[in-house]
């Protein structure tokens, strides 16, 4: 079973320039809020592996993967929507290296220590869609009567009500 790891301490390794090690660990990513709707993250104790490996200057490339299945109202239809993601994140933390090698993950005092669930909730929320749905066709529910329309078939319609910009003229008998 995996280690439970919301920071992992980076500096205890004592890694040499060009060593890499891979962890097998798991995190508690928690509910997220998309759109104002509350979603959960199956399984509630994602298991994760993280890939570290030393590089010069004192400084860490980081490769995290994971899979995980977000689940809430689907944002169409409003029923029950699972879809999985899978996450492949990666970091680079080298001090003195310019904003662009600064992981804000990575704890700039020494010893080195890895927000590791902050990571994994960002890398999952940068993953998900705009529209978070129960199936990539979803049709969405009627804007008239609010049948599921993924449910009511192609026969389903209304009669378009009368513009009533020509209302009055329903009011005009041109009888002969």
């Amino acid at each position: 079973m995996e280690r439970r790891a919301d920071t992992f301490d980076l500096g205890s390794l004592r890694m040499s320039s060009g060593e890499g090690r891979r962890f097998d660990l798991a995190v508690a990513l928690g509910g997220l809020e998309l759109g104002g709707e509350q979603y959960l993250t199956e399984p509630a104790v994602v298991p994760l592996r993280l890939d570290v490996s030393r590089t010069t200057a004192n400084g860490y490339a980081l490769r995290l993967r994971f899979e995980v299945a977000v689940t809430g109202p689907c944002m169409r239809c409003l029923s029950d929507a699972a879809p999985t993601f899978a996450i492949d994140a990666r970091e680079v933390s080298q001090p003195g290296g310019g904003e662009e090698l600064e992981s804000p993950y990575v704890s700039e005092v020494a010893p080195a220590v890895l927000e590791l669930r902050d990571w994994a909730r960002d890398a999952l929320a940068l993953e998900i869609p705009a529209l978070l749905l129960c199936r990539p066709d979803c049709l969405g529910l009627c804007t008239i009567c609010g049948a599921d329309l993924n449910q009511a078939g192609p026969d389903h319609s209304h009669e378009r009500p009368a513009d009533p910009r020509w209302a009055k003229l329903s009011e005009l008998h041109l009888d002969g």
